[in-house]
């Protein structure tokens, strides 16, 4: 989900991501412009930089436009070229809304009664206007749902040809950009731990669409053909806690599909057939989604109740058991391990070398990429946290669920830059494109950039 996190449309390599404004003329800039998935076109939360990209804004100041979007949802906006997509669900009764805060129990025990309409919006990116808006479901929910989540928390994905949206207890749905369904595969609704509901995001490599849905009765990471929507394979998984977004690491060896467990860590191959794993000893929820940077893929959990909150930073290459032993702090295919530096929903992110930790009760801490050592630990920011920070032009950006993002340099030392309050609850990760910023309150899609022609 996007609460949780909650997937990767088009690879590029890193050394693009920080090259400057995209260019048009370069199909990998132009890429890089697109949104395509959670966290990015590189499922990292580190945006191009550009000067048009805003470091203040309000609910007045720095806003091109703002919308009011139907229903409840915490997916995040996907940008491909000028249409923004988004989803959410409107119930016909009674909702329960999303509430802030630290839920240490259980989910809403009983799914809501009445009507709900399961929606995919498109919007102009240049102005916000609706484009299109098609019903991918109807029905009454089948399953309970967190209480701080919605039934529309996965994010969806584009390739660029098509987008692919999946509403993890409903289905997976295919329409091409101007709105036209062309395929859909029904999901069979699965009890979920403490009955959170599902919420990894689905991804699209080379063909395929990926889907993970780990749950109490009987995981499984399938793979769906992009264009038909055939199911390829499905590969089941001894999982039961995890929602975080799989991903896509292409490296010089091979490309994997590397997911996140309680259990175990894994990399599969593209046919679904397992070609690492180890156990990481995670906590008891595993949400932050896994990324790579500078080569090294990064793996984290940090549920707070647990006394283990690990990070993991691998190397490319690894096959079988990669397990550290007892006492170890890595091995060959490990390079460095943290046991307590994890967070609970927020996805960390590499900027200049150093790995930023954005912890959900209001703390920030800073570790080198390459070796684990800590650079500075646990600043106090304020607020709470679950949509995961994003970066550009030299900056960190943190958005609370008070809808203030805090604004920090993004260098070894701390740094608080300023504060921009948006006055709404916020648990959606932000999306940027085209030297703009979007940011999803409780009831809002905000538009933000310096570049607002008068």
């Amino acid at each position: 989900m996007s609460y949780w996190h909650s997937t990767l449309a088009i690879l590029v390599t890193t050394s693009l991501l920080h090259s400057g404004p995209a260019d048009a003329a370069d199909p990998a800039k132009k890429a890089l412009d697109n949104w395509s998935q959670f966290r990015g076109p590189n499922a990292d939360g580190v945006a191009t930089d550009d000067p048009r990209l805003p470091d203040k804004w309000s609910k007045t100041e720095n806003v091109k436009w703002v919308i009011d979007v139907p229903g409840r949802g915490w997916s995040c906006p996907v940008v491909l070229g000028d249409k923004v997509f988004l989803t959410s669900v409107v119930s016909d009764g009674d909702d329960t809304a999303p509430k802030a805060g630290l839920y240490l129990g259980e989910g809403v025990k009983t799914p809501p009664k009445g009507v709900h309409h399961w929606l995919v919006h498109c919007f102009d990116f240049k102005t916000g206007k609706q484009l299109w808006k098609q019903e991918a479901h109807k029905g009454e929910p089948k399953v309970p749902r967190h209480p701080k989540s919605s039934y529309a928390a996965e994010t969806p994905t584009t390739d660029g040809e098509r987008l692919y949206v999946l509403f993890g207890d409903v289905g997976l749905y295919c329409y091409d950009p101007a709105g036209k369904p062309l395929w859909s595969h029904e999901i069979e609704p699965k009890k979920t731990l403490s009955n959170f509901g599902a919420a990894a995001s689905p991804v699209v490599h080379d063909g395929q669409v990926l889907v993970l849905y780990d749950n109490q009765e009987k995981s499984y990471l399938a793979s769906f053909d992009a264009k038909t929507g055939k199911q390829r394979w499905r590969t089941e998984r001894d999982e039961y806690a995890s929602w975080a977004t799989p991903f896509i690491w292409k490296h010089a060896g091979r490309t994997e599909i590397v997911t996140c467990g309680k259990k175990r860590n894994r990399g599969y191959d593209l046919d679904g057939k397992l070609v690492w794993e180890f156990d990481g000893k995670m906590s008891g929820l595993v949400i932050p989604s896994p990324f790579v940077a500078d080569g090294l893929l990064y793996i984290t959990s940090g549920y707070v109740g647990d006394k283990h909150r690990p990070v993991y930073a691998i190397k490319p290459g690894a096959s079988g058991d990669i397990t550290l032993k007892e006492r170890e702090r890595s091995n060959d295919f490990i390079a460095w391990y943290q046991p307590l530096a994890g967070p609970y929903n927020t996805s960390p992110l590499v900027v200049g070398g150093r790995y930023y930790t954005l912890l959900d009760q209001g703390f920030l801490t800073c570790h080198d990429a390459k070796t684990g050592k800590e650079l500075f630990g646990r600043e106090r920011i304020g607020g709470s946290y679950t949509a995961s920070p994003w970066a550009y032009n030299g900056k960190l950006f943190c958005l609370g669920e008070d809808g203030k993002t805090r604004v920090f340099n993004a260098g070894s030392e701390f740094e608080p830059l300023g504060t921009n309050d948006l006055g709404e609850l916020c648990l959606a990760t932000p999306s940027v494109s085209q030297g703009h910023l979007l940011i999803r309150t409780a009831s809002k899609l905000y538009c933000l950039t310096n570049d607002i022609k008068k």
